[in-house]
Order: structure tokens, then C-alpha cells, then sequence
């Protein structure tokens, strides 16, 4: 990489941050040298040219406020209620809201009271994979984390989870 934007700080260590316009930050320590950071930098290229491709793969996304995003909260508005009824009953749990907003970085949240938010660009995604993110909200309604009892949790109700997932990417 030749080009990249240099933000230096109290920090340790150098760190590599690829921003969504596929921008290259390079976050480095004050007194470290422009030669090291180079050298640093020169060996990630690999990781900097498979995560650039990565972005390059992933759909563009309307702006929010876009006739097609409109169209997709609609149809989440549609269709997420009654899964997560029809799971909710199944797995015995009763979350205590549901928003539908136009997150860009997650498709689903549960927050500490039990509340869930869908994005509604989860729309864009295949059933399987809708019905995975719907059943992992509601398994933080029981295990408030990523731990070893969430996922056996997960797994006890979605034992394919894991394809299911890669279906999101």
C-alpha cells in the first residue's frame, strides 16, 4: 500500500483499520519511526488486499432515508413480527419489544431489557439466515453474552447455525 492516512497517539502498538470507502488507516505510537511503520505496513499487504476485496464483494447498501430502504422496513415490518413470535413460543421466551431500524453494522440487537432490533437490511438476506439472526436475539433474552451456554443454546434450537451463518457474509 502506498497510500494511507497516519494517525499517531499515546498508544502501544501499530494497528491497520480499513474504513468502509476503503480508506487505509495506520494507527501507530508516537515515537515510532515512518520506516517501521512502512515495513508494517508492507507486511499486511496480504490482509489489506483480501480485506479490500472483501468490501468490494459486499452489496452497496441504499442511504437511509431511499425509496428501497423504505420498501425493505416495510417488509421487515411484514415478516420479523410473526418469526419472532413463532420462535418465542418455541423456545419459551417473551422479549419485551421490537424495533426495526436501518443499522448498517449489526442485523439484530437484544439491549439488557430485553428489547430486540432487527435491521431492515436483514431483508436482503436469505430466509435461513433471517430465521439465525432472529433465534440468536432471542437466545440473549436467556444468556446475555457470547459464551459456551449461548451457543449451546443456539445449537439446541438451530443445530445447522453455522451454515446458516454463512449465509450473512
Amino acid at each position: 500500500m502506498d497510500t494511507y492516512e497516519l494517525i499517531r497517539s499515546r498508544r502501544k502498538t501499530l494497528a491497520l483499520e480499513l474504513t468502509r470507502e476503503g480508506q487505509l488507516i495506520v494507527r501507530a505510537p508516537l515515537r515510532i519511526s515512518r520506516r517501521e511503520i512502512d515495513a508494517f505496513v508492507e507486511k499486511h499487504k496480504d490482509w489489506i488486499v483480501r480485506h479490500l476485496a472483501k468490501q468490494a464483494a459486499r452489496p452497496t447498501l441504499p442511504p437511509p432515508d431511499a425509496p428501497e430502504t423504505q420498501a425493505l422496513k416495510t417488509q421487515a415490518q411484514a415478516i420479523l413480527p410473526e418469526k419472532v413470535a413463532h420462535w418465542s413460543s418455541i423456545m419459551e421466551v417473551h422479549p419485551t419489544g421490537l424495533r426495526i431500524t436501518t443499522a448498517r453494522k449489526r442485523y439484530g440487537s437484544c439491549s439488557s431489557k430485553g428489547s430486540l432490533c432487527f435491521s431492515c437490511y436483514l431483508m436482503c438476506c436469505p430466509e435461513e439466515a433471517v430465521e439465525l439472526v432472529v433465534v440468536h436475539e432471542l437466545c440473549h433474552l436467556r444468556e446475555m453474552n457470547h459464551g459456551p451456554g449461548f451457543y449451546a443454546l443456539l445449537e439446541r434450537y438451530l443445530p445447522d447455525w453455522k451454515e446458516r451463518k454463512k449465509l450473512l457474509n
